[in-house]
């Protein structure tokens, strides 16, 4: 796929807000328009897990830490329930969404074709329109119910990433282990961050 010119990026109440925000600063400056959906609950959990100020939790901006938008591109947070939105039609699918991270039971919701909250209807546009949907689920363990919901999605053309860090570049801070998650995602909309580390299993021991 060509790198995405309009990206929704989705998070849910699940834990790891983190994830979220290293994407964000990731995709802004390379991508035009980023458009952002926060899930009822997801506003409670960035400002827990971020500490951030009463009230920041529902602004995107406030996860771009030092991060300029740049001239000319466009982030923009849509209301959990605004079907006004361009990318809830399949006449105007975005290029990509990924869901970061993904709750249990919005995967389920996804995976039964259900389509309360723009969210879901995000997801279910990707799928029926054949765009790039990738769902980075954080919960473990994993029950047979939350499997056969993976099989479902990934069957009908969802990406299932989970937040699972790997360690080959011996990473020195909280950070460089969830980018190590957050560098999968990227390569999966082609915007490969140029610092990530590859496993090329020469010269290593």
């Amino acid at each position: 796929m060509l790198p995405p010119q309009r990206l929704i990026v989705a998070i849910s109440g699940a834990s790891g807000s983190r994830y979220a925000a290293l994407l964000l600063q990731q995709v802004v400056p390379r991508v035009p328009q980023v458009a952002v959906v926060y899930s009822r609950v997801a506003p409670r959990v960035i400002t827990h897990e971020l500490d951030l100020p009463a009230g920041r939790g529902t602004d995107p901006l406030a996860l771009l830490d030092d991060i300029v938008v740049p001239a000319g591109h466009r982030v923009q947070r849509y209301g959990l329930n605004d079907y006004s939105a361009p990318f809830a039609s399949g006449s105007n699918a975005y290029d990509a969404m990924v869901i970061i991270p993904c709750s249990q039971g919005l995967i389920g919701r996804i995976a039964a074709g259900l389509a309360e909250t723009l969210i879901e209807r995000a997801a279910d546009v990707c799928l029926k329109e054949r765009r790039p949907l990738l769902l980075v689920p954080r919960e473990t363990p994993l029950s047979q119910i939350h499997l056969r919901n993976w099989l479902s999605l990934t069957e009908a053309g969802a990406i299932i990433l989970p937040a699972c860090p790997s360690f080959y570049h011996r990473p020195q801070t909280v950070d460089a282990v969830l980018l190590s998650v957050v560098d999968r995602v990227l390569a999966h909309l082609d915007l490969p961050r140029p610092e990530a580390y590859q496993w090329t299993g020469e010269g290593e021991t």
